[in-house]
């Protein structure tokens, strides 16, 4: 109880008095507060070591697939530093992005280089989902994020028991898809992660309109005018974890986890009792599996599915 008045006994005075400044490291415990009472800073005095928030400062340069980012234009400069502040500080979701990463990023790495999109672009699925796979209002679906006529369109199938936007290898190869047509569009890379968020005609729309050709130059809805910084923020921490408070050992990261594909010809009545034929469970089938939507799988002749189970 008696670190929570605390807590709340230092956020009031933050709001009455609108500023607390300080000296030293994010783990020194040297806080000055100006004009209160004795009591006040007593209190303040008494934060645990780590609490004191510490705004992290920008680099002085910056690029997104090797396109410069243009930080001498003060907003530009600054809608960055809200990224930055905010995801450095949403300690428990940053904390959980970087284990699932180190499952997800080197498998997600070669398909990109293998499709020649630069590296920088799995960050994309970070900001996008979490690496979750995650549903959105709009039915955007997976670590992508990807719409069901997109899907569709980039050679993913999406019906009632299957939907590959699940698959977090599938997908990659689709969001690939995209971000090749989308570059061969805009001619640079920045502009084909923004439309991402935006879509290529809406993308499009907003350079005729306001006659410029840079995504730093755009007015855009509050969305996608961060969309990018967001982006640019998430690899900024993702390669310099310790810069900005986050301190893993290795063994607290998540691994990519060894699988063996069985191939699959006729319809499965029942994934339960394959799963059990296979000497595992339904559970671990839809987990390694979270393309397959149902309790069964009906395949048509001539269709195959790779089916991933324990190694």
């Amino acid at each position: 109880m008696k670190d929570l008045s605390i807590y709340v006994s230092v956020a009031t005075l933050v709001i009455l008095l609108g500023y607390i400044t300080y000296n030293g490291s994010s783990l020194g415990r040297n806080v000055a507060v100006e004009a209160i009472s004795d009591n006040a800073t007593a209190l303040v005095a008494e934060i645990p070591s780590g609490f004191v928030a510490k705004p992290f400062r920008i680099p002085e340069k910056l690029d997104f697939a090797q396109e410069e980012v243009p930080l001498h234009i003060n907003d530009v400069r600054e809608r960055l530093d809200r990224e930055l502040q905010v995801n450095s500080y949403l300690h428990s979701s940053t904390l959980f992005i970087i284990k699932r990463a180190n499952r997800w990023l080197p498998q997600m790495e070669k398909i990109l280089k293998e499709n020649g999109i630069p590296d920088d672009f799995k960050y994309l699925p970070l900001i996008e989902s979490a690496l979750l796979n995650q549903v959105s209002p709009r039915e955007a679906t997976g670590f992508w994020q990807i719409m069901p006529d997109a899907g569709k369109a980039y050679g993913l199938e999406i019906n009632k028991q299957v939907d590959e936007r699940y698959d977090p290898i599938k997908s990659t190869y689709a969001a690939c898809k995209y971000l090749k047509d989308a570059h061969r569009k805009f001619g640079n890379w920045t502009l084909a992660a923004a439309s991402y968020n935006r879509g290529m005609t809406g993308m499009q729309k907003a350079l005729d309109n306001q006659k410029v050709d840079s995504y730093y130059d755009l007015f855009l809805n509050d969305e996608t005018s961060r969309y990018i910084f967001r982006l640019i923020a998430m690899k900024e921490i993702m390669q310099n974890p310790l810069k900005y408070g986050f301190v893993l050992a290795e063994e607290e990261l998540y691994n990519e986890e060894k699988v063996q594909y069985v191939e699959v010809k006729e319809s499965i009545k029942s994934l339960v009792d394959f799963s059990l034929s296979k000497g595992t469970n339904y559970k671990t089938i839809k987990r390694l599996n979270p393309w397959l939507r149902d309790e069964d799988l009906k395949i048509k002749k001539g269709k195959i599915y790779r089916i991933a189970l324990p190694a």
